[in-house]
């Protein structure tokens, strides 16, 4: 009776393990979840890009943007959420880069629209004072 038990122990044994294995085969194997949190913010990112003008001064970064966004939601139809991912944080990436080039092309059209208004300015306070540039 002794060596049945032990038998049927090791044998009961055997199919826990076995069965704990095909589980944690199965958890790795299954598909990872919708990364929906990084397609968001790159469809944010997007939005603020375009409330910037950012397809009137950094058209390329943006539609790159775009079309990253747009394979990151083929990968999701396909089931590839690890390549999605991958291209909603470099969507998300463009279209800040957009949104920073229109910042800096915004800011130096300020600063250039500046100098020449100051320049502007001295040549007027010259000739009131009938200095000579």
């Amino acid at each position: 009776m002794n060596g049945t038990s032990n038998r049927l122990r090791g044998s009961r044994l055997r199919a826990a393990i076995g069965v704990v294995g095909l589980l944690t085969v199965t958890a790795c194997a299954s598909t990872p979840p919708v990364p929906e949190a990084s397609l968001q913010a790159a469809r944010q990112a997007i939005a603020d890009a375009e409330r910037t003008e950012a397809g009137r001064y950094a058209a390329g970064e943006l539609g790159e943007a775009r079309s990253k966004l747009a394979s990151a939601g083929t990968a999701v139809t396909e089931k590839k959420m690890v390549l999605a991912e991958r291209y909603a944080l470099e969507s998300r990436a463009e279209a800040e880069l957009a949104s920073a080039k229109t910042a800096s092309v915004k800011a130096n059209a300020v600063n250039t629209e500046m100098k020449n208004s100051t320049g502007t300015l001295v040549e007027e306070m010259q000739r009131n004072s009938g200095a000579k540039p």
